[in-house]
């Protein structure tokens, strides 16, 4: 016990440590923060809540009651008639030119930003200089040229129409992501891949490609929200009602609803559900994609 006196004299004389009295000024709650990201939560959520509550009003207990009190009727009928005005084949516009755009994106942008990291010679470097110019030219700025095309090569008013020029717009920024994460593997990796005899394809495929995985969901998440929400390349490159996509459809309903705001309100609704359902699915790996550059 004495020895144990000896070599603690802060016990002895009971007082605390310095070390512990600094550990607990270090763990003081911060108030402020956490009174403004309460704040934040409530300005984000309150917009959302009174979309959803207001999809299940009529249109007479919209304007007859408080915007922000739950429908005391609750009714389906918004939505019914919304899914009786063609919302499945807008759905399914919208999941075609998604799907059809995104993917063939990240697989070649991945495969292009294997090759600049991994390669060499002069002419990648100028490749990924000119993926890079891409990132400066807005969509805006080329609409006319890409209509002109479009209309040159036939595809106007098709799905193709919208996937090709989606595609294109979405591989610069794609690749400049992808290939810092695939320049952040370790050399010993592929190293050691190429004494066992693997070729530079297999490499890619069976390393550099399950390790780049967070980064792959994240790009493909982004690049297939950036889709999903595009507006201006189905406006300009359809003009046929059974080629619309989801935001074109809603722009259509609600100039024909435009007093029944919670028909409109429920074409919302039903247009985030797979936005919300794609988050769930790869939010795991869509926060490691996003936050692997901060732990480094």
């Amino acid at each position: 016990m004495a020895t144990q006196a000896a070599a603690n004299p802060a016990a002895r004389t009971g007082k605390s440590s310095p070390s512990g009295s600094r550990r607990g000024s270090t763990e003081r709650k911060n108030w402020l923060g956490g009174a403004f990201g309460w704040l934040w939560l409530l300005i984000v959520l309150i917009p959302i809540y009174w979309i959803v509550i207001t999809s299940f009003k009529s249109s007479a207990g919209y304007f007859g009651t408080n915007p922000l009190l739950p429908a005391s009727e609750p009714t389906l009928d918004n939505y019914k008639l919304v899914l009786e005005n063609d919302f499945a084949r807008y759905f399914m516009n919208s999941v075609i030119v998604t799907v059809g755009a995104t993917i063939p994106a990240v697989l070649v942008s991945f495969m292009a930003a294997f090759a600049i990291v991994r390669g060499a010679g002069r002419w990648l470097k100028a490749v990924n200089a000119l993926f890079l110019m891409g990132l400066a030219i807005p969509l805006q700025a080329t609409i006319i040229p890409i209509y002109l095309i479009i209309i040159k090569s036939g595809m106007y008013n098709s799905l193709g129409a919208l996937i090709l020029p989606s595609i294109a717009f979405a591989i610069p920024l794609t690749v400049l992501i992808l290939s810092n994460f695939v320049r952040d593997v370790p050399n010993e990796l592929f190293e050691a891949m190429r004494m066992d005899g693997s070729s530079e394809w297999g490499t890619m495929w069976r390393l550099a490609f399950p390790l780049t995985r967070p980064a792959l969901v994240t790009v493909t998440i982004y690049q297939g929200l950036q889709i999903w929400n595009g507006f201006l390349l189905p406006l300009i490159l359809t003009d046929r009602a059974d080629l619309r996509v989801l935001p074109l459809a809603l722009w259509t309903f609600q100039g024909q609803y435009s007093v029944n705001i919670p028909a409109v309100l429920a074409s919302v609704v039903l247009t985030t559900l797979p936005i919300l359902v794609l988050y769930i699915v790869g939010r795991r790996q869509l926060l490691s994609g996003l936050t692997a550059g901060f732990s480094k």
